[in-house]
């Protein structure tokens, strides 16, 4: 069976799109061998990332208005994100799949006029789907609770199989003493303004990595100040994978303290070193987590102190390392593109 995964969002770099894209793209090709094939959508200059022995479709902009003609062996056009222009048409003999990652945006503070625009649009991909894929239980819920949905929901959740570079020893920044590490998009949503605070009363750092919004930035770094810890404050930018790899196996916690997460990659990322992570009780986070994690349920300065130094006594006295890696390992790329295969059959009615 041929099918066609779109990775168009991997024109945005340094994103959980990407990521995603990336790693569930290779996932499925080698998971769909040697009897279904995996036709790759996306732009010429990104397909490097992929095995040049693979089946590629070019996509370009001018889709949105003219969809690109396709095999007419082709079952199934998987399209990536609940966003996106690139869906075929109702008169394809195709079967679409939606895979919906989150609706962040109705927590985060917007106008109801946005809100309503934005639902317009996420209700116009939908509509236009056959079976939708949600990344979390949490994600099907919101789906359901503010969508229109007259078409089956499947929960698959995320990959992931963090790469390792065990001689790499030359990160963007090196810590001087031991530090809490936070990664993902500079933005308000994920909160990291709360977490300077986490410094008061120790001799941490804290190291955040990603891409920038350089209004977030100063708050965070004004945030820093008020706390008198600016100097153990530390924003790298976006970071190459061997810097990620050496902040996850070399700091002493993780803290992700977002307010808005359909999955929250970087949580399971962590847990694969064995990691204390500290997240906050918003959206999907709780799922992800488990038992495995320290929770912030609210993010009152003195309330998050108590909690990481509880927790860090917690995970130093009771060693918990190996059941949090344990937890992690659950989730895997290899996993997720099965039981997208699974699900492909089981929609196409082809074996």
């Amino acid at each position: 069976m041929k099918i066609v995964f779109d990775c168009e969002r991997m024109k945005y770099p340094f994103t959980g799109l990407f990521e995603y894209c990336h790693k569930l793209g290779i996932a499925l090709s080698t998971k769909g061998k040697p009897d279904n094939e995996v036709i790759l959508y996306l732009q010429q200059k990104d397909q490097y990332y992929f095995d040049k022995d693979l089946t590629f479709i070019n996509q370009k902009s001018l889709h949105k208005v003219i969809f690109p003609s396709f095999n007419k062996e082709i079952k199934l056009w998987h399209t990536a994100h609940q966003t996106s222009w690139y869906v075929p048409p109702a008169g394809r003999k195709v079967v679409r799949v939606l895979t919906v990652h989150d609706l962040n945006f109705v927590y985060e503070e917007e106008s109801e006029s946005k809100r309503r625009k934005k639902l317009k649009k996420h209700q116009q991909t939908l509509d236009k789907a056959d079976h939708i894929i949600a990344i979390s239980e949490f994600t099907k819920q919101d789906i359901l609770k503010h969508l229109k949905v007259d078409k089956p929901i499947t929960v698959i959740y995320n990959g992931c199989d963090f790469e390792v570079y065990p001689d790499f020893d030359n990160p963007v920044y090196r810590p001087q003493k031991h530090f809490i590490f936070a990664i993902g998009t500079v933005i308000p949503k994920k909160n990291f303004h709360t977490l300077p605070c986490l410094l008061a009363g120790n001799d941490l750092e804290l190291v955040i990595s990603g891409k920038e919004n350089s209004d977030y930035v100063k708050e965070i770094l004004d945030e820093a100040k008020k706390q008198g810890v600016e100097t153990r404050v530390h924003i790298t930018g976006p970071i190459t994978k061997e810097d990620k790899y050496w902040y996850y196996k070399n700091c002493t916690a993780f803290a992700f303290p977002s307010l808005a997460e359909g999955f929250g990659i970087p949580v399971i990322e962590a847990m694969n070193f064995g990691k204390p992570v500290f997240l906050s009780t918003r959206t999907s986070l709780p799922e992800i987590g488990g038992e495995h994690a320290y929770y912030f349920e609210n993010f009152n300065r003195e309330y998050m102190q108590n909690v990481f130094a509880k927790g860090m006594e917690h995970y130093l006295s009771t060693n918990p390392a190996d059941k949090i890696t344990a937890h992690a390992r659950k989730f895997t790329w290899e996993k997720c593109a099965e039981a997208h295969w699974q699900l492909y059959h089981s929609l196409t009615g082809e074996i």
